[in-house]
């Protein structure tokens, strides 16, 4: 039986729901990197970043190639980018609110 596309949106969110897995989207989004080149970028160990990519490898979000000794990852769809900056959209508006909201609090007070 096909599981229907709500839990499959589940499942994507949740496995959105990591901060070193979407800083290593983000970062594959500008470009394919090797993990030596992942791992300049994001302040965690070797094993944490090996255990995300292997998360967002059988998730299906990013595709790994071998050149020589060195594997290269790459986003598996250009819609990843388009959903961070949807999310960056939504914080920007949310934050936004918040921020008028403060103001507004404190010009009452």
């Amino acid at each position: 039986m096909a599981v229907p596309v709500y839990e499959a949106k589940a499942d994507l969110f949740r496995t959105l729901g990591h901060p070193v897995r979407v800083r290593v989207l983000e970062l594959l989004c500008e470009k394919p990197m090797p993990v030596r080149d992942l791992l300049a970028e994001i302040s965690v160990e070797s094993s944490n970043l090996s255990q995300q990519l292997a998360v967002l490898r059988r998730s299906g979000l990013v595709t790994s190639t071998r050149h020589g000794t060195t594997v290269e990852y790459a986003v598996a769809s250009p819609g990843i980018a388009a959903l961070l900056a949807a999310g960056r959209e939504i914080l920007a508006s949310v934050w936004s609110d918040a921020e008028d909201r403060l103001h507004e609090l404190r010009e009452t007070s």
